[in-house]
């Protein structure tokens, strides 16, 4: 499979990662940023690389990554809206909460 196809052949995976950053070494859980990241990759491997490396080059320096699934469809909340349509686009949408 390729980035470019769901699961279903019904069109692109975009995957949604969630978890919690850090801009320093040795962060706690009350300095976390949580994040979910939005974005298309060939597989669950592609997909945690990709958010590892925007994640990176965004500045944070530990990251720990709780939960990735596949988005199925258009997301509801207004929220998301955006960052969806980026990934379909092909770029990583990081959402800090």
């Amino acid at each position: 499979m390729n980035d470019n196809d769901s699961e279903d052949g019904l069109g692109p995976t975009v995957y949604i990662v969630i978890g919690r950053v850090w801009d320093h070494e040795g962060g706690t859980p009350e300095t976390a940023v949580p994040v979910h990241v939005l974005l298309r990759g060939a597989d669950d491997d592609d997909a945690v690389r990709k958010t590892l490396e925007a994640l990176s080059g965004q500045g944070y320096v530990e990251a720990e990554l709780d939960q990735i699934g596949v988005m199925d469809g258009e997301p509801e909340e207004d929220l998301y809206e955006q960052a969806y349509e980026d990934a379909l686009s092909g770029h990583v949408a990081v959402i800090t909460m």
